[in-house]
């Protein structure tokens, strides 16, 4: 009731107060145009960013003086003080300092607002548009497999041991795209190619229980996706990469005579004016694989639109994205196909699964409208539509069978932000979620959720205290609720350095592919549990940020410990006589305790960056009813990455260094092949940007040395692969 009293308080005086704009440009000390920089007014809803020739305008900002903060990505920020006049356009251009080891100026993620300057009270770590272009990747999850207390397994993502992996039928992490959550509506995981790479401009990784804002999936952390605005005026890219795989090391490895190839093309052209704009882009790629049955073919649109008339802001995406792809599954052992005497073959697949493959389709469509009713409040309203789509192809003994899984998740969200005065920060909200699944192994079902959120910040001085709480309501196939509060508190404390602390608690109900699967699975039956419950945890964690150290050194690190409960995963029954099958169990209890860092070096500013991240994770794993204690399966003791990069005038090269322990526990060990090694990946990659040209060449090399390696079960990870990339911007 405070909270609404508040907003209420806030609303009331807000016609009376007269209004001007702010408007100009944000430049280094070159003269080049910075985009993507943020500016804001500080304790007010009033912030945007820059465009591509770094312009910017915020609209709605109160007669008289008004401080403005500017500052971007590897840039040190910018305070300014404005004076205005009722319906006054005033000018303010900003020249920014390069400065490696600047803190990212905005925090988007942790509180669903974005906080400008302010360090977040959990640990964020950010992607940004440079890291995304300098690494040549394709795909986002290419890039995050860089973040410190982030591994990527076959495509789940594993922050801070949150998830280990289980095939294709869950997250324990949260992926919004500009806000919106884009997990699937009946598997709940990931589709990290519905976005083209080109449309993203930078990617927000929440580590820790994210609940409290986000629901259900937020258990182990967010992923939020920021894609690009459209500037003004009329802009055109296009994106070309070819490749080539290497060669298995060992010559009876070898299972084709041509290298594998791979290559791809984007294109997007834009249109903009201050009061509306538009994008389309649209792209293809295609993979040989470096595996045998591994081919891949890809293809994609998307648009983007904007309208915004006083202070009135409409937003609508869509995208949609198809693939085919063989499947490789797991590798070939002795007797299992032409083994050439070998006891397995990890580049062939079994003669008996020759001919698998999935075809996907995926799409989404989503529109926001905020309207600032005044400089200190603000409302924002959403919806959207995600769809999945994919049929299977399996060997079931001679025959091919086929699998098919149709997932809707509609969605729709309302906000109130308000700013009573400079220290505090209101925030409540109500979201509604409803997903169906018609499939022939998940079969043809339904869930609901609705919640309601609120969350208040205070600045005392050098502390800055926030706390909130969400409460979600879920039903399935409209049977009885199941209610599940989440709630959280926080503290950051701005004295040498931030030193930060939280406490929150995270859930995440099961999916509809969990309660309700039947196929099989390593010549296992797998059988429904209907009756699952949603996964619960508790987040705690202290941190602390320094920067600038010893004058070229920025140091984060944080300890963190997690008590989670009715974790889901696989378990064996053997059902009389003989006979097992696997089916899906609330009975892991598990404490995910450990330690990250990461560290950004700039002893050369400007050409010389260096980052070292590394995690050191503690694993309990205990079964409900035993009091016999092991590690969690698939996490990694140890997560080391390293990098560099030096540019020289028109010239930039880099590396990039991975390492993973070797995982004391996988699932199904008795019953699949145990072989697993450490990951040691490294990385080179070199950029070619001569000034005044509108084009960009980039080499990537990956895996240079060709490292064999697995990361789940009987699956080789990608081998050494080398691509070239051309960029045309106009």
């Amino acid at each position: 009731m405070r909270a609404i009293a508040t907003l209420l308080i806030v609303v009331a005086p807000l016609t009376a107060a007269a209004q001007g704009l702010v408007r100009g440009t944000v430049r280094n000390k070159d003269g080049a145009p910075i985009s993507g920089a943020s500016i804001a007014i500080r304790g007010t809803t009033l912030s945007t960013r820059s465009d591509r020739q770094g312009s910017y305008r915020i609209l709605v900002v109160p007669a008289g003086r008004v401080r403005v903060y500017a500052a971007a990505i590897g840039y040190g920020p910018v305070d300014t003080v404005v004076a205005l006049t009722g319906g006054d356009s005033t000018m303010v251009d900003f020249t920014l300092v390069a400065a490696p080891l600047a803190l990212p100026p905005v925090d988007v993620v942790s509180d669903r607002v974005p906080h400008f300057g302010d360090r977040p009270a959990t640990s964020v770590a950010q992607v940004t548009e440079r890291d995304l272009e300098r690494r040549a990747v394709n795909t986002v999850e290419e890039a995050i497999d860089h973040v410190a207390g982030l591994q990527m397994l076959n495509g789940q993502t594993n922050i801070r041991g949150s998830t280990g992996y289980v095939q294709g039928l869950n997250s324990r992490v949260l992926m919004t795209v500009d806000g919106v959550p884009m997990n699937q509506g009946d598997r709940g995981g990931i589709n990290w190619d519905l976005l083209a790479v080109d449309e993203i401009e930078s990617v927000e990784i929440l580590k820790g229980a994210g609940s409290s804002l986000y629901g259900s999936a937020a258990l182990g952390g967010v992923i939020n996706v920021t894609t690009r605005d459209v500037p003004a005026g009329l802009h055109t890219r296009l994106r070309v990469t070819g490749g080539v795989y290497g060669d298995p090391p060992h010559p009876i490895w070898r299972f084709r005579d041509n290298p594998g190839m791979l290559g791809g093309a984007d294109f997007a052209a834009s249109y903009g004016t201050d009061v509306f704009g538009g994008r389309l882009s649209l792209g293809d790629r295609h993979s040989d694989g470096y595996r045998q049955q591994d081919q891949e073919d890809h293809l994609h649109f998307a648009a983007r639109g904007r309208w915004q008339h006083a202070n009135t802001r409409v937003d609508v995406s869509g995208g949609w994205a198809g693939d085919r792809y063989d499947v490789p599954l797991s590798w070939c052992s002795r007797g299992e196909c032409d083994d050439l005497g070998q006891v397995f073959q990890p580049f062939k697949v079994d003669t008996a699964e020759r001919g698998a493959r999935t075809d996907s389709r995926k799409g989404y469509f989503a529109a926001r409208v905020r309207t600032m009713v005044s400089p200190r409040f603000a409302w924002t309203a959403r919806g959207s539509w995600l769809r999945t789509h994919f049929i299977d192809l399996r060997r079931n003994g001679t025959a091919l069978g086929r699998e098919f899984g149709i997932g809707d998740r509609f969605g729709a969200a309302g906000q109130i932000e308000a700013h009573p005065d400079s220290t505090r920060t209101v925030i409540v909200g109500t979201e509604a979620t409803f997903s169906d699944a018609t499939s022939d192994i998940f079969g043809t079902h339904s869930q609901s959720e609705l919640a309601a959120y609120g969350q208040s910040e205070q600045r005392l001085g050098a502390v800055r205290l926030s706390g909130g709480a969400r409460v979600d309501f879920l039903a399935v196939d409209g049977g009885s609720l199941t209610a599940v509060v989440s709630p959280r508190i926080a503290a950051t404390l701005s004295r040498t350095g931030t030193w930060r602390a939280s406490v929150g608690r995270g859930f995440r109900s099961p999916t509809m592919a969990e309660r309700f699967v039947h196929t099989f699975f390593q010549g296992f039956e797998v059988v429904p549990n209907p009756t699952l419950r949603p996964e619960t945890a508790w987040s705690f964690e202290i941190g602390h940020t320094s920067a600038p150290l010893l004058r070229f050194l920025r140091v984060d690190a944080a300890l963190f410990w997690t008590e989670a409960r009715d974790l889901i995963e696989p378990q064996l029954l053997l059902i009389p006589p003989d006979t097992e099958k696997i089916q899906l169990q609330n009975v892991v209890h598990a404490r995910i305790a450990g330690f990250d860092a990461s560290l950004v070096a700039a002893p050369i500013p400007d050409r010389l960056i260096a980052t070292l991240g590394y995690t050191y994770l503690d694993t309990r794993r205990r079964l409900a009813g035993d009091s016999t204690e092991g590690p969690l399966a698939f996490r990694p003791r140890h997560l080391l990455t390293l990098g560099a990069d030096y540019t020289l005038g028109i010239l930039g090269v880099g590396a990039d260094f991975r390492f993973a322990s070797r995982p004391a526990r996988i699932e199904l060990e008795g019953f699949v092949d145990p072989r697993r090694v450490p990951v040691k990946v490294l990385d080179l990659r070199a950029a070619l940007k001569p000034r005044g040209w509108p084009v960009e060449v980039r080499a990537l090399a990956t895996n240079v040395l060709n490292y064999i390696y697995d990361l789940v079960p009987e699956t080789l990870a990608p081998v050494r692969t080398v691509t070239l990339t051309a960029v045309w911007t106009h």
